[in-house]
């Protein structure tokens, strides 16, 4: 970027010292020496275009340059050095320009290349040392001090680690790390200094893959550079032809002079780049890097987009989505008995339940005596009950199963999820359905997509058919393509190539090929594998879906603001070649004109660089207040769990405890659900409505608030109207339809709300 600045800085400082003292001659009366003083400015520009032309011809390639050049001859020839200065001016000025728009372009993702740490802090022989990073080996334990760069991937071996990634993910609040969690290399660390131990190399680490991907993508040469040097091969015989028809019309040598003048549109061709990489640049603020012009320009001619589901449409970890119990226990206490005896374990199911029971505020025991069977589960001791996790044999036995079970392993294969059993002191007591659960942002994702002119969405995933089409059904896409093999999902990319442009989302290895064999490939690399990201041509860098709609929208917006540059730009110097063949416009107007349009298409093509973005709401709900809404649904699921378990169990207890437990599910509803729910409709929904903007754009959302209170006061009445010895059948029918519609209307409310926090957020 330096030595373009000095090629560009070194004639536009000829020609600028040549026409003011030119002008200050002439100004004096000494019109011989401004002619001269004129001369010499554009002489070096005229060597140094020559120069470029003879150069570019070598590689193969045609320009306009070869237009500016014949101008500043011709304008030398004929002695009209004033114009010919202009052009040189303004030729330089273009150049300059042009340069400084890039560097502006390039601006963050240059930080990203200025950031990459060169040493770190390693503990060796009792002490600290400092030692470059490409020496760093995997399982040695560094220091990373507060304010420095994370250089290379690895596991927090402190309590926490604070990190600052905004620079890589454009999330501008810290983010806490907590023991034996993996962190990614480039962040910054924002709080006190925290042990990391190595997993990877400096060369391997997640940092250097994207230095390699920002070298890429500043090394880059956009399409449409290609485009106006095949645009020249027309452009500039037909100028030579209407320069040589006004010189031949007219006898006036001067006039082909002008044609040629007006006629010089390189800063003007170069604006599209500019728009380009300004497209670049505004993706790469939204933590979505794009490797090259070539990449741009066609994400935003995406017609047909295909979806890998682990990761990309879905959060790509096990989440406790169902509590079933068998009637002996409660949800919440069988929840917290299995995750204290999960805390021991490694596997990834019971980092999950262990997860849950923690989201929940439950408190949880030390287990004593605890084993653990791989493949099977594990067995111990939880505040004195003997408990068993695992699978369904290994918890109740290898016989038959009960039709309990045989239900719960019914549902599991119809919502495509997977279940841990849970016995108590020997009785089956119940079962903590796990599955990977669709990202919050994933619906709007989709939807904004579409709005955006996708036509068709597929999904294409390794996972079971059941399993694909369950989330499939719940998202709504054109199609769904399960159990496919990597060499499968390059097929079927290839056959819907077919149907326009085609783009490839994935975040895994086995979706590498496919994100190559895709017009565009685009990797999910927040948490996805090295191998996705090298393959793709877009790294989404944050973990989120809706950053794939930015950057289509700015990508989109970038190419049209080229296209404006290069069609309105050569229009009006079009129009202008015309009046100057015609006479009205002589060489030194005709080269101030030329300026104008040439530099507002540069400045035209910066506007790529802001807008082109989703349009947020007026203004964004604090981060802390998202988190405590999110908090808030979370200590009210087990309300959720409470009603539906309840409606399972009610046929099978008997009419007292019926009762009991009727009694027991109004108290929660009176005491926490239902005043959470009024407290949402008079004062979070008028926050969020002045965010949203309109006039009413949570009337739906109030709606259900009504409905949910209209359920609630049924089911007290009831239960108030029950007799001693509990309810009779018909009492029991109604009061389950009423459980039934009461727990499915909030899990819908639950998740409506939650897409709405991320759409504030």
């Amino acid at each position: 970027m330096k030595s373009s600045w000095v090629r560009s800085a070194g004639p536009l400082g000829v020609s600028a010292g040549g026409l003011l003292v030119g002008g200050m001659a002439w100004l004096l009366g000494y019109s011989r020496v401004a002619d001269i003083a004129w001369g010499v400015g554009t002489v070096p520009v005229l060597l140094a275009v020559a120069v470029s032309i003879i150069s570019a011809l070598r590689r193969g390639r045609s320009g306009v340059d070869i237009v500016a050049l014949l101008s500043m001859a011709g304008a030398l020839a004929l002695g009209q050095y004033l114009a010919g200065i202009i052009i040189a001016l303004m030729f330089s000025t273009g150049g300059a320009l042009e340069d400084h728009a890039r560097a502006r372009a390039r601006r963050e993702l240059s930080a990203l290349l200025g950031r990459a740490p060169r040493v770190a802090t390693r503990y060796e022989n009792g002490g600290l040392a400092q030692v470059p990073v490409e020496s760093l080996r995997p399982g040695e334990r560094l220091l990373i001090k507060g304010g420095e760069v994370v250089p290379v991937d690895g596991l927090v071996v402190s309590a926490e680690a604070v990190l600052d990634e905004s620079a890589l993910t454009g999330e501008s609040l810290p983010v806490s790390h907590q023991t034996g969690e993996r962190v990614r290399s480039g962040p910054i660390n924002a709080g006190p200094p925290f042990e990391l131990r190595v997993l990877s190399t400096a060369a391997e680490s997640t940092y250097a893959g994207v230095v390699r991907l920002v070298q890429s993508a500043q090394a880059s040469k956009a399409p449409f550079v290609r485009l106006a040097d095949r645009y020249a091969l027309l452009f500039v015989p037909f100028t030579l032809v209407l320069a040589a028809l006004a010189w031949w019309l007219s006898g006036e040598p001067v006039r082909a002079l002008s044609v040629l003048v007006v006629a010089t549109p390189c800063p003007l061709i170069l604006a599209a780049p500019v728009a380009i990489v300004s497209g670049i640049s505004r993706a790469a603020r939204r933590g979505v890097l794009i490797k090259d012009g070539a990449a741009l320009e066609t994400l935003a001619r995406a017609h047909v987009l295909l979806f890998d589901k682990t990761g990309t449409l879905t959060a790509g970890q096990a989440r406790l989505t169902a509590i079933e119990t068998t009637g002996d226990s409660e949800p919440a206490e069988l929840l917290r008995l299995s995750a204290s005896l999960e805390q021991g374990s490694q596997h990834v199911m019971a980092s999950a339940i262990v997860s849950a029971a923690r989201e929940r505020g439950l408190a949880l025991s030390l287990p004593t005596g605890s084993t653990e069977v791989p493949g099977a589960g594990m067995s111990g001791v939880v505040d004195g009950h003997r408990l068993k996790l695992g699978s369904r044999t290994w918890v109740e036995g290898p016989g038959p199963p009960t039709s309990w079970a045989r239900a719960v392993l019914r549902r599991m294969g119809y919502e495509g999820c997977s279940g841990v059993f849970v016995s108590i002191d020997g009785r089956l007591a119940g079962a903590l359905l796990l599955a990977d659960e669709i990202r919050p942002e994933t619906p709007r994702a989709l939807r904004l997509l579409r709005k955006a002119g996708v036509g068709r969405l597929v999904m294409v995933s390794g996972d079971r058919a059941d399993v694909a089409e369950t989330i499939a059904a719940a998202l709504g896409v054109d199609g769904v393509l399960a159990e496919r093999s990597p060499q499968e999902k390059v097929q079927a990319v290839l056959a819907e190539r077919t149907a326009g442009v085609t783009l490839m989302v994935g975040d895994g290895i086995n979706d590498a090929p496919a994100l190559a064999a895709a017009d565009v490939g685009v990797a999910m690399g927040a948490r996805g594998s090295g191998a996705s990201s090298e393959a793709a041509d877009v790294v989404v860098l944050v973990d989120r879906l809706d950053r794939l709609v930015e950057a289509l929208l700015v990508a989109r917006r970038a190419r049209a603001i080229a296209l404006q540059s290069v069609l309105v730009g050569m229009g009006l110097s079009l129009v202008a070649m015309g009046w100057a063949a015609a006479g009205v416009l002589g060489p030194v107007a005709g080269a101030l004109l030329q300026e104008g349009i040439d530099v507002a298409a540069i400045l035209n093509a910066l506007r790529a660089l802001g807008g082109g973005g989703l349009h947020p709401a007026r203004h964004a709900l604090p981060a802390e207040s998202v988190r405590k809404l999110r908090a808030e649904h979370q200590q009210l699921r087990p309300v959720l769990e409470r009603i539906q378990s309840l409606a399972d169990r009610l046929d099978g207890l008997e009419p007292p405890q019926q009762k009991t437990e009727l009694l027991a599910l109004e108290g929660l509803l009176c005491d926490r659900l239902l005043p959470h729910e009024r407290s949402d409709d008079t004062v979070l929904y008028p926050t969020l409505a002045r965010l949203l903007g309109g006039e009413d754009p949570l009337g739906s959302m109030s709606r259900t608030h009504r409905e949910i209170a209209h359920l609630g006061r049924l089911y007290q009445r009831r239960v108030a109207d029950l007799g001693e010895e509990g309810p009779d059948a018909t009492e029991q029918r109604e009061l389950r339809r009423l459980l039934y519609g009461l727990g499915a209307i909030l899990q819908l409310h639950f998740a409506q709300e939650e897409e709405l926090f991320e759409a504030v957020s």
